[in-house]
């Protein structure tokens, strides 16, 4: 999670990863960031290095720091919401995916962070599958791509069947699907690890595609954070008022 050879020092690569997880909605307004404590123990890194992330949070106005209840997420987001066909949006998704080639990293059951739960709004205890994947356009890297799915839909993802159809194709074969969406763009700088699977330099700039997809029941099944290299991705979109005017 931290690079700890890298040149930036090791209490502005954990605020730059808290931070792009406030401005994409990962951690929403209103949401309590870890203790210092459980920053020390998260990243393995003194609860000094932890109060100085916090704090520069704070100073920055992204969280407040409030004595006996801790470090709340104050940042709003500026932007509304838009929106749009599901089905259109669906319709360039399976493009997407029918236009590139995969590389399937990691498929595995595991305990989610609570932000993931948090989205997916899974009971205590319950697991999800998180499969991650490098999309290729060319044979050149193109998005680091992490979705999560609650472990109790029986969906058949596994690196095989994720090499096969993209992770919406293999859901709708199953029986689950999509009704809408929320989606949040954002940017962020690429750490370590973003950099090497995507053969770019690290703080290179990256495009964020953040998706959580309801059935028509409004329960959420899938959230994918998608990182794209700003470099070789580019979102289009066409435009047109009611009536064709």
């Amino acid at each position: 999670m931290v690079d700890r050879d890298a040149a930036v020092p090791l209490y502005h690569q954990i605020y730059l990863q808290l931070r792009d997880e406030i401005l994409s909605g990962e951690r929403p307004f209103g949401s309590l960031l870890p203790t210092e404590q459980d920053l020390s123990n998260l990243y393995g890194v003194s609860r000094i290095t932890a109060r100085r992330v916090l704090n520069d949070l704070a100073m920055h106005h992204f969280v407040e720091r409030r004595r006996r209840i801790g470090t709340c997420v104050t940042f709003r987001s500026p932007a509304k919401p838009i929106s749009a066909n599901i089905d259109q949006a669906l319709d360039s998704l399976m493009a997407l995916g029918q236009g590139t080639t995969v590389n399937v990293i990691e498929v595995a059951q595991e305990n989610p962070p609570s932000t993931v739960a948090k989205a997916l709004k899974l009971a205590e205890g319950e697991q999800v599958v998180r499969a991650v994947r490098v999309r290729c356009l060319d044979g050149e890297p193109l998005g680091y791509v992490v979705s999560y799915v609650p472990a109790s839909i029986q969906a058949g993802i596994t690196q095989l069947s994720l090499v096969r159809a993209p992770i919406l194709t293999l859901l709708d074969e199953a029986g689950f699907h999509a009704a809408h969406a929320e989606q949040t763009i954002g940017a962020l700088q690429a750490d370590t690890q973003l950099a090497e699977a995507l053969d770019i330099e690290p703080r290179a700039a990256l495009l964020r595609i953040s998706r959580t997809v309801y059935d028509r029941h409004g329960r959420p099944f899938l959230l994918t954070h998608a990182h794209y290299r700003s470099d070789r991705f580019h979102i289009r979109m066409d435009l047109n008022l009611p009536g064709g005017e």
